[in-house]
């Protein structure tokens, strides 16, 4: 194909994934509603606590309480038309892909994806303890209460979402880069020290410094990530070697 005829079929491509937005977005915005009580059941918790009057979401503007759905709706309807927009970005680049390439392709992305959902679904469970624990520091006897402004909430746990979801995915480019020949099993896991550092760094400034199950948690599955990705390339590299002894092994001519 020339090059104009590659930028005819990315515009078309890139309007299919913008339709298929747009679907999955209205249909998202159908289910705002259930998607804000869900998330806002850690602010009932704490109100029925100390009294209905002691925690309420908050809705600071004229807009803002539609502004959220969109956020939201926006947010899910990525989610819900992820499968057309990836398919378009695939058939794309597919054709300029040797077999083993694809082979690899897939084999990560297939990884990488369910990582990623089972992080989101890791912070949805993190996340109402950590509401709920923050709120324990409000101080009692009626003298405070505490009004979560909907945007910054919303955001807290979109952020707390995607931050926790990607670092779920992050083992996954560690056997990337050893596929890729940059780094070796061996060297993965001569890291271990640094990354058990990391991982309950990162697990204490994603979480409250007070809620530390929460805490060691997060921090054991970002461990336990961590090792499968090293033992997965230290297999990868036994096999290398192994192929790479028979053809040495191989007469010549």
């Amino acid at each position: 194909m020339s090059l104009g005829a590659h930028l005819v079929e990315l515009r078309n491509r890139l309007f299919i994934a913008a339709a298929g937005l747009v679907v999955g977005m209205v249909v998202a915005f159908i289910i705002t509603t259930p998607v804000i009580d869900y998330i806002s059941e850690p602010i009932k918790v704490v109100a029925q606590s100390r009294g209905d009057d002691f925690a309420k979401l908050n809705f600071g503007t004229v807009t803002a309480a539609f502004d959220m759905r969109m956020r939201i709706a926006f947010a899910l309807g990525i989610l819900l038309s992820a499968p057309i927009w990836l398919w378009q970005i695939w058939a794309f680049i597919m054709p300029g892909l040797t077999k083993k390439e694809i082979r690899y392709t897939l084999s990560f992305v297939g990884a990488a994806v369910p990582l990623f959902f089972a992080g989101c679904y890791v912070a949805l469970t993190v996340m109402p303890h950590i509401i709920e624990l923050m709120y324990n520091f409000t101080p009692s006897g009626g003298v405070a209460v505490n009004f979560y402004s909907a945007p910054e909430y919303y955001d807290f746990v979109f952020k707390l979402m995607v931050v926790i979801g990607v670092s779920f995915v992050l083992p996954v480019f560690l056997v990337a880069l050893n596929v890729a020949g940059i780094m070796s099993g061996r060297a993965i896991l001569k890291g271990w020290r640094v990354a058990i550092l990391i991982a309950t760094v990162f697990a204490a400034l994603a979480t409250p410094a007070a809620d530390v199950v929460s805490m060691l948690m997060l921090a054991g599955i970002l461990i336990v990530l961590y090792f499968a990705a090293a033992s997965l390339s230290l297999l990868f590299d036994k096999r290398k070697k192994k192929r790479q002894d028979e053809i040495l092994a191989e007469p010549a001519g």
